[in-house]
């Protein structure tokens, strides 16, 4: 392993002594976790813990409208949200022990809709995104809490192009790896958002889908907590280790089809 001298120089009373420290040179992949609208970063903490011990940096945050500024919830926007998701990107990639080319991003539901855009305006290497959203771009200058009144759930069950939307195009311009993470029974995000997810994402280096048998959107009963976590941990291994320590990560194409849905989805 490389390592690095650095000369320092310790107070001691009204002296100073001479030191050098001797440190690892390699530096560790950052991931940034983004939650979904009306969460918080408690629900990525102990999946950012065991991650870290993998070898990784690790930040969560909250964005506006949320926890401590749960009183701007009826009038942030996905601009302001952006512009939050930007901050914590650069925030952690000014970390010294962060490799800035080797950031991962893992978002859910709104969150993994922002991760999408985000890759377009930083480098992003891996993007794990569960249930991922879909909004429309020209409500864009709308509160988030308004979106949902303008035809939200007729507009997630339609075929969307990249050229018809700003996260879509951020997927089809990205190449680096990928895991799309979709609930069986989810009324919030139906399968049609997945396709244009995973149809846009053609061009990525690597595409891992799976599917979490019998979850809702908001993973509501531990076991499907679990088995997300498991998918997210044996991912983040396979290709954020995987390459660190190999160069590449191996292209994995995996194909599950979803359960019918019952009845209409309804909008976030």
């Amino acid at each position: 392993m490389a390592i690095r001298d650095e000369q320092v120089d310790i107070q001691v009373d009204d002296q100073q002594i001479s030191g050098t420290l001797v440190t690892p040179a390699t530096v560790l992949p950052g991931v940034l976790f983004l939650h979904g609208w009306g969460g918080s970063q408690q629900q990525y903490l102990a999946r950012a813990r065991e991650i870290a011990a993998l070898g990784c940096v690790c930040l969560t945050v909250d964005l506006r409208g949320h926890a401590g500024t749960e009183a701007q919830k009826e009038t942030v926007t996905r601009a302001d949200n952006l512009g939050d998701v930007l901050a914590a990107y650069d925030t952690l990639v000014r970390y010294p022990a962060v490799d800035r080319n080797a950031i991962a991003v893992v978002g859910s539901s709104y969150g993994g809709y922002l991760a999408a855009i985000l890759s377009s305006l930083r480098p992003v290497r891996w993007l794990a995104l569960r249930v991922p959203a879909l909004y429309r771009d020209e409500d864009w200058p709308l509160p988030k809490q308004q979106l949902k009144k303008y035809g939200l759930a007729d507009y997630r069950r339609g075929r969307v192009t990249p050229d018809q939307n700003r996260a879509l195009a951020a997927c089809a311009a990205f190449q680096g790896d990928v895991l799309i993470v979709e609930s069986e029974h989810d009324d919030i995000i139906p399968h049609p958002v997945i396709e244009n997810y995973l149809t846009a994402l053609k061009g990525a280096h690597s595409l891992t889908y799976r599917l979490i048998e019998e979850a809702d959107h908001a993973l509501s009963e531990e076991a499907w907590q679990q088995s997300y976590t498991s998918l997210l941990l044996n991912w983040a291994t396979e290709m954020v280790l995987g390459a660190r320590e190999e160069g590449a990560a191996p292209e994995v194409h995996t194909q599950i089809h979803p359960a019918p849905r019952k009845g209409p989805p309804t909008a976030a």
